[in-house]
């Protein structure tokens, strides 16, 4: 997918059955259909076994929507998240959607937006119904997925090894590296450098000039364990060196 035929994509979180630990590792995956640009949290956070949340909805540019226990045995985040996807769906803005639940309450949400030719990434533990698994364009279990994102992160700090005015640090690092292994490589192990910077920038915080670089290729120009190759193209593809 090129930087030219991006499409919008929703996160909806249902916070009471899900861990925020997924959140990196879903938004990076996420980036196979386009940018998360719309990005909300469910539940009633006011709850101690919620509050793990608060952080990381700030992190990465999550909307918490807050959704009270009105009533003992109904459960108003699954209402309040099914309205908000349908509602998303006739405004015609959204190409896909991620579901982060592991309940099989969303089974008829996903069936519906599937109806209209919308892209469905589900994100939940082992344990989900098979009913929410199969109407999915795509399950994902997300145990799976937070540990193979760990085994993915750098086990050593890396710093920029050329005179840039610029400075690489260990976050900036993991990431990169997630981005990678996320993207589509060539058999000799070459990614575009605009596809691993579009996965890259599903994280809400990133942004090479925050790090003192002008743009994508003066901060690979920088990286050791990185090889830069300009092609006749026009493009530039990198490979990470083992």
């Amino acid at each position: 997918m090129s930087s030219l035929e991006l499409k919008n994509i929703a996160l909806l979180i249902d916070a009471d059955n899900t861990t925020p630990q997924g959140i990196d590792p879903v938004l990076t995956v996420m980036a196979e259909l386009g940018q998360v640009n719309i990005r909300r949290a469910y539940g009633n956070f006011a709850k101690d076994n919620l509050a793990r949340w608060d952080k990381i909805t700030n992190k990465f540019g999550i909307r918490p929507q807050q959704q009270f226990d009105v009533s003992k045995g109904k459960n108003a985040t699954d209402m309040a998240m099914t309205i908000d996807a349908i509602d998303l769906l006739y405004q015609g803005k959204v190409d896909g959607f991620g579901i982060m639940t592991s309940d099989s309450d969303f089974t008829p949400l996903v069936t519906r937006l599937r109806q209209d030719g919308i892209l469905v990434y589900g994100f939940g533990e082992r344990k989900t119904p098979e009913a929410f698994k199969s109407v999915c364009t795509r399950f994902i279990d997300i145990q799976k997925l937070i540990e193979n994102y760990a085994a993915d992160r750098p086990r050593e700090r890396q710093s920029a090894s050329k005179e840039s005015g610029g400075q690489v640090d260990e976050d900036l690092m993991e990431l990169i590296t997630a981005a990678y292994s996320e993207a589509k490589r060539d058999d000799k192990g070459f990614t575009r450098l605009s596809q691993l910077g579009q996965i890259a920038g599903n994280r809400s915080s990133f942004d090479v000039r925050n790090y003192g670089f002008k743009n994508l290729n003066d901060l690979f120009d920088t990286l050791e364990n990185f090889k830069v190759e300009r092609r006749d193209d026009n493009q530039i593809h990198v490979k990470r060196l083992r």
